[in-house]
Formats: C-alpha cells, structure tokens, sequence
C-alpha cells in the first residue's frame, strides 16, 4: 500500500517501465470499484500484477499493489498489508479477476472453488504456482493411489465448511511457495486440514499455529479442553530407510518427542498414515502399535471421507463423532 499521488502517466513511468525493461510487460486498464483507478500488466514470463490507486477528490492518496512479480523500487518502502487489510470492494474485485486467471491457465481447478479461493495466494505465486497446481494435479493432494477429483473434493469440502477462513493466509502458507514439488512437505501441510476437520466434526473450536513462550509452535490449540495439539505424517516405508510401516510411525512420532513435545509433553499427537498404501495402513491397523509420546491418535484418511484410527493413552479429547475408533 503506498500513501502518495499516482496517476497512469506515473504508472507508466515508474512502474511499467522497469517490468518491461525486465521481462516484457503490457499493461492494460481495468474498470476498479470503490473511488479507485487501476490498471493490470502482464509479464511476458506468465507474471501478472495489479495496481490501482484513489481518484476521488478530497480523499486521502493511497494506492495498492497485488502482484506475483518483482515489486518495482518505488513500492519497496511501502507498506504491506494482506487481504483483510484492503478495502473489501478491492478485495473482491481482485479476487474475482485473479480467480478468472487461474481458470483460464488450469481449468480443471474450476470445479473446486473454495479450494481454489483458499489458496489462490499460492496458486498463483511468483516462485509457486507450478508446484502448488502439480502437487494438487499430478500428486492428488497427497493421497496415493488416489484420483485427482476425490482427492481435491475431499479438501474443498473441508473448505467449505469456512472453519479455516480466519486463518487462510497462514494455513495456505503451509503449502509453500517452492518452485518444486516438496511432496513430503506439501502432504505434512494437508494433514493439519485433515486434523481441523477431525476437531470441527468433534465440535471443537481451534486456533492454528500456536507461539508458545518455549519458543516452539505448535499446530493448533484447542482452548476449552486446554489442549495443545501436534500433527506429525510419516513417510512411506519405501521413501525412508526404515522399511517397516510400523518402523516408519514409530520413528516419525519419535522425532517430534525429541523436539516440540519433550517441550509440551501434555499435548495431543495426530500422526498421520494417509500417505500408507492399503497393505502398508493394514499392517499397523491389525497391531495397532503405541508410539513414545502419549496422548496420541494414529489416523488414515481416505480421499471419500472415511477416516480410522485408535488412540494412544487417555485422550484430552472426545473425537468419537470425528472418526471410525478401530476395535478388536
């Protein structure tokens, strides 16, 4: 957001210029809602950006810029603000015009709308918007042996409930902006929606990322039960060394022992066997093996709903109505 006059001559000068110079640049006018003028510039390298600024006369001068490119010198003492910071009237004209762009570049994310919403800031971010439609397309979000369409339409249902919308800039983030396919990174990241969607069908309220005095975050607190909560999600037995499924849970709840939760050792654990295949998830279903941090739950989602798992210690928390307890 920048507190100064601009005018398109100015624009077109200060800003367009340097875009051009480095990339190749257009820039074309859009009609803006709420006093403003603005205008778009398209990058020859995919990049997009939009700039307007307050015409009215006798208001305050500001201006805001949104853009996945590289932010010209005249905007970089400017200050940042994120969505919820702008006008709404910017906001939605924004966000409807950048929607229509990513339909444009990948139409099959038309058909998962609040999923498209909650992560457009990735989606169609500078380093990437790539790995993010790669990690959702050709990875299907994380699931194995899983279709695209269940996949996505099990997380835009999550999404769609609103339960995250408080918390889209930091948990959109999680995915990352990387310029490639993190999948062990990526996949952790979708567990904790898997785990607020467990706390919400429990009927609990959470707050996301917690910072605690230890100095560690935790992932969500649950604050009527007094619970801090830890999500944790193993890799695949054939992508680790230890080449057990049970070895791979132990050792993946293992290490958050030694770290975050020797640090709160009355917090809650979710790990995670969505990433186990049916015979490796079998395995540990049939032996239920205890982990070395208790309370905990072990859970695999599947890409239709059905989640199962079985408890580990006394839980802090009643997730009966959340997910399908295995029994003997």
């Amino acid at each position: 957001m920048a507190n100064d006059s601009w005018s398109r001559d100015r624009v077109r000068r200060e800003l367009l210029a340097p875009l051009d110079d480095s990339f190749g640049a257009t820039m074309s006018d859009c009609v803006v809602p709420g006093g403003f003028e603005g205008c778009r510039i398209d990058m020859g390298n995919g990049d997009i950006a939009l700039f307007c600024w307050r015409t009215e006369p006798g208001t305050p001068h500001v201006a805001y810029w949104l853009g996945n490119t590289v932010t010209p010198e005249p905007l970089w003492r400017t200050e940042k603000v994120g969505f919820e910071g702008a006008p709404d009237p910017l906001v939605e004209w924004a966000t409807e015009l950048l929607l229509e762009e990513l339909y444009e570049q990948s139409p099959w994310l038309e058909s998962y709308e609040h999923l498209s919403w909650f992560f457009l800031p990735v989606l169609l971010s500078k380093d990437g918007r790539e790995s993010t439609r790669s990690f959702f397309s050709d990875h299907a979000a994380g699931f194995p042996d899983a279709e695209q369409s269940a996949a996505l339409s099990f997380y835009d249902g999550i999404l769609e409930t609103g339960i995250l919308d408080p918390y889209r800039e930091t948990m959109a983030g999680k995915v990352g902006t990387s310029s490639h396919v993190d999948l062990v990174r990526m996949s952790a990241a979708m567990s904790e929606f898997t785990v607020a969607k467990l706390l919400n069908d429990a009927e609990y309220a959470f707050v996301p990322e917690v910072e605690l005095d230890s100095g560690y975050a935790l992932d969500f607190r649950v604050p009527t039960a007094n619970t801090l909560v830890e999500v944790t999600r193993p890799l695949r037995p054939e992508d680790r060394s230890v080449d057990t499924p049970i070895g791979a849970l132990k050792q993946t709840a293992g290490a958050k022992t030694d770290d975050q939760l020797a640090a709160h050792p009355d917090a809650l654990l979710f790990v995670d066997c969505s990433s186990f295949r049916d015979d490796e998830w079998n395995t540990i279903r049939a032996e239920r093996p205890a982990v070395s941090h208790q309370p905990a739950v072990i859970f695999r989602a599947r890409p239709n709903g059905a989640i199962e798992g079985y408890p580990v210690g006394e839980l802090p928390l009643n997730l009966d109505r959340a997910l399908l307890w295995l029994t003997e």
